[in-house]
């Protein structure tokens, strides 16, 4: 008997609908993302590119393939972790935020088709200067924020807890609250840019801060994934739920910081940037890195996960090898290189395999099928040997100079190299993705015949 349980008990029948509701919005937009990347390949073929009617699809079906997999999937699955705690107060609220997140993310997906769009790269939300598109994006945004709202007025209504339970709510809480600092900041940066400001510089400044906040929730509802997961598969945790709250208390302080960035530097400043930078690069690993530590310690401890959790554990692991990776990469950025997206490829796949390793353990508490058998034991470290090979492929090529988003495609033997195993990776990568999704859909299109 493991004294530590870091889990949560199974929601109620009403509250189980409301987060199958948020989890299929997140799988949706994982399948229509993927989509996405048909178009994006189809818009460079010959045939293809001659009969689309829109200058730059590429870039058109980038940014929502973009908005899709990283925007939509992160935050509707936090209002899977989010529902799934939730008491029974204002129901509706969460019903309405689910509805406006769905139809933000359905005027998203079609907005492409409704004109030109004249796509912008810019950093976190790339963008389509459509109307339609904005209105997506606007949508979605009321759903996310109702949701936040609901989550921060029902977030300590549950008694009767366990020790451990307490310490996952508090870290659910966390990454609420920094959700909320998140949107506040988007506000600020709304109304603080200077009007010089337009195009790609504009749109970069204006999700600078609330995209580097929004990181720190993402962080902790990863945090609590590991130790979930790390619980199930049969870990002896060193770790005491006491411990892990404080933990948790600490991954917030970087958060409660952010304010003083807008109020000492002008969001349109280049201090106002650097400063973000630094409170990512330095505020991100303070509660990551010991629950890393201790939760890699205690699965090695325990290499033979608990019968029937297999699955769980190699999720586990492969989020804690990724995130763990992209950290250790972002202190080798020196530039406007590939480095950078190998940095935030890593920590941004580190979540995804953590989410999709709960999505595999919610299964059968939402009333659907476990997805067990061989497949579902290697899908997590297909996708994550595909990431890994390709942000090491991507970290490899920046240390050659080869620069972010650059189009050209001249290089030396290393700067090859480093972006065919990038390649290579990012195939296999698909592949895992591509076998979660068709493994979650089995498990639940078995328990609905």
């Amino acid at each position: 008997m493991l004294l530590n349980q870091f889990t949560l008990p199974a929601p109620d029948s009403n509250a189980r609908r409301l987060v199958i509701g948020w989890l299929l919005l997140g799988l949706v937009a994982l399948v229509i993302g993927g989509l996405y990347t048909i178009l994006i390949v189809l818009s460079r073929t010959p045939f293809f590119q001659e009969i689309i009617p829109w200058v730059d699809f590429f870039r058109t079906a980038l940014v929502v393939h973009v908005n899709l997999t990283v925007l939509v999937w992160f935050l509707a699955f936090s209002g899977v972790f989010w529902s799934y705690t939730n008491s029974a107060r204002c129901r509706v609220c969460g019903w309405v935020a689910l509805g406006l997140a769905s139809l933000g993310t359905l005027v998203i997906v079609v907005s492409p088709f409704t004109g030109e769009s004249h796509p912008l790269m810019n950093n976190y939300v790339p963008v389509l200067q459509n109307p339609i598109f904005f209105a997506g994006l606007i949508i979605f945004g009321a759903g996310f924020g109702l949701l936040i709202l609901r989550s921060c007025l029902t977030a300590f209504d549950n008694d009767n807890q366990t020790s451990g339970e307490t310490s996952l709510r508090f870290g659910l809480f966390v990454a609420v609250v920094a959700s909320l600092f998140a949107v506040v900041a988007l506000v600020l940066s709304y109304l603080g840019i200077d009007d010089g400001f337009q195009g790609l510089a504009y749109y970069d400044r204006l999700f600078w801060g609330s995209g580097h906040i929004i990181q720190f929730s993402h962080t902790q509802l990863m945090l609590v994934a590991w130790l979930w997961l790390a619980t199930v598969s049969g870990a002896l945790l060193r770790l005491s739920p006491r411990v892990a709250l404080l933990l948790f208390i600490l991954g917030l302080q970087p958060v409660l910081a952010a304010p003083i960035i807008y109020i000492v530097f002008d969001v349109s400043s280049g201090d106002h940037l650097f400063w973000f930078i630094q409170l990512m690069k330095y505020g991100g690993a303070i509660a990551a890195v010991p629950i890393g530590l201790a939760v890699t310690l205690s699965v090695l401890e325990r290499w033979r996960p608990a019968e029937g959790f297999e699955v769980e554990r190699n999720a586990l692991l492969f989020s804690i090898l990724l995130f763990g990776a992209g950290g250790i990469i972002g202190f080798m950025i020196s530039g406007s290189t590939v480095t950078v997206p190998a940095h935030y490829h890593g920590s941004i796949v580190g979540i995804t395999i953590a989410f999709m390793g709960i999505t595999y353990h919610l299964l059968p508490q939402l009333g659907f099928h476990k997805s067990e058998g061989r497949a579902a034991r290697w899908q997590p470290g297909i996708y994550g040997s595909g990431q890994l090979m390709h942000i090491v492929g991507l970290a490899w090529s920046g240390g050659y100079n080869v620069a972010r988003k650059s189009t050209e495609v001249e290089h030396g033997i290393e700067q090859t190299l480093g972006l065919g195993l990038m390649g290579f990776g990012g195939l296999v990568s698909i592949i895992g993705g591509v076998m979660f999704l068709v493994l979650v859909y089995l498990a639940m299109k078995s328990s609905a015949n």
